[in-house]
């Protein structure tokens, strides 16, 4: 029996140490504007929202489950785990959707459709309460499985398309890629998809309080670490030299881009391109179609071309220097994306092009 009164005791601090860690989360991200993982990021506001939203259900979710740590009568526990349920499916779960959506930043996507998808689910948890029985309980975990997969392969296809609108518009995408996140958060809320079927057990209770520590600590990193990209979103840019012909903008990026060194600027987006040579950006957007690459590919290029030279101008000239200045001065914000891109445009990494040129070098 005493065993029993502490290890409950042992689990009540956890569990309010999550609601507590949900809550200071929830109020951080709603009243703190700057950012204090990366300051030099600015967050979307839309994003930082809807996570604060998220935090404060998942706050709430935690005290409307608290009773189910107390009660012993099988009744009552149905009947608050029914409820609890049902609040959740008003809540967290849309709210858990609707950031998931907002990181995609290509497009703002209606919200409605989570509504449509939840109001099976609710409709069907209502009529649980309502009947006092969980007969219905076998189709609404069907329906649960089926609409969890057709999200999936939703966010799949959405981020494949995010990641190319990417390459088509910036030529740096840190903090601007979420497809790694999105699998992350994919592993950490299939962790909860194993509340849904009343798993129980103490093991299985402290690895829900763990996975939600996981919970929160990520979002708020990803939150603060994704670029908002509503502020330079890419446009139609219509200037007085839109009729230029496609077959013009060869020369007037040789001109304005490649002469200029304009490719060596942090974080160039095709909009800032298009306006330092007085094109349409559709022009623009046909020009890289035809020649079969992206945008972020001909950016990179550019810059992997000048680290190139400028690595064989120091070997000839004996300077002192570093890979990873070498890369800086070539417009890259830091080594791990050079050596990504260079690796993409060589075919060899950064240090086996070295070796080769070297010899080369010693056999001419």
């Amino acid at each position: 029996m005493y065993d029993q009164i502490r290890e409950e005791i042992i689990y009540l601090m956890v569990y309010s140490a999550v609601t507590a860690l949900n809550l200071v989360a929830c109020c951080y991200l709603l009243f703190r504007r700057a950012n204090a993982i990366v300051p030099s990021v600015t967050s979307p506001v839309r994003l930082r929202r809807w996570t604060a939203a998220f935090m404060g259900a998942s706050t709430l979710s935690h005290l409307w489950f608290m009773p189910l740590i107390y009660l012993t009568d099988t009744e009552a526990i149905k009947t608050t785990y029914f409820v609890g349920t049902l609040l959740d499916l008003l809540t967290v779960f849309p709210l858990s959707i609707a950031i998931l959506f907002t990181m995609l930043q290509d497009r703002r996507r209606p919200l409605w459709p989570i509504a449509v998808m939840m109001a099976p689910l609710v409709i069907g948890i209502t009529v649980c309460i309502a009947t006092s029985s969980d007969a219905f309980l076998p189709v609404i975990y069907t329906y649960y499985l089926l609409m969890i997969v057709g999200l999936v392969i939703y966010f799949v296809r959405a981020t494949r398309q995010y990641g190319r609108w990417l390459r088509d518009n910036y030529a740096d995408l840190e903090h601007k890629e979420v497809w790694q996140s999105l699998v992350v958060l994919a592993i950490i809320l299939s962790g909860f998809c194993l509340y849904t079927f009343e798993i129980h057990n103490l093991f299985f209770k402290y690895a829900m309080q763990f996975n939600g520590i996981i919970l929160v600590s990520f979002l708020v990193w990803r939150v603060e670490s994704l670029s908002d990209l509503s502020i330079n979103k890419p446009q139609s840019i219509i200037t007085e030299r839109e009729e230029l012909a496609e077959d013009k903008i060869g020369p007037l990026l040789q001109r304005h881009c490649i002469e200029t060194r304009l490719y060596l600027q942090y974080d160039l987006s095709v909009q800032q391109l298009c306006k330092a040579i007085g094109t349409n950006r559709n022009y623009l957007s046909q020009y890289f179609s035809r020649k079969g690459i992206t945008y972020n590919a001909y950016i990179n290029g550019l810059r992997i071309d000048y680290f190139i030279s400028r690595y064989q101008q120091a070997v000839a000239d004996r300077q002192q220097f570093t890979l990873k200045q070498l890369a800086l001065d070539s417009g890259f914000r830091n080594y791990s994306t050079f050596s990504n891109a260079f690796k993409q445009r060589t075919g060899k990494s950064v240090t086996t092009w070295m070796q080769d040129y070297r010899g080369e070098r010693a056999e001419g």
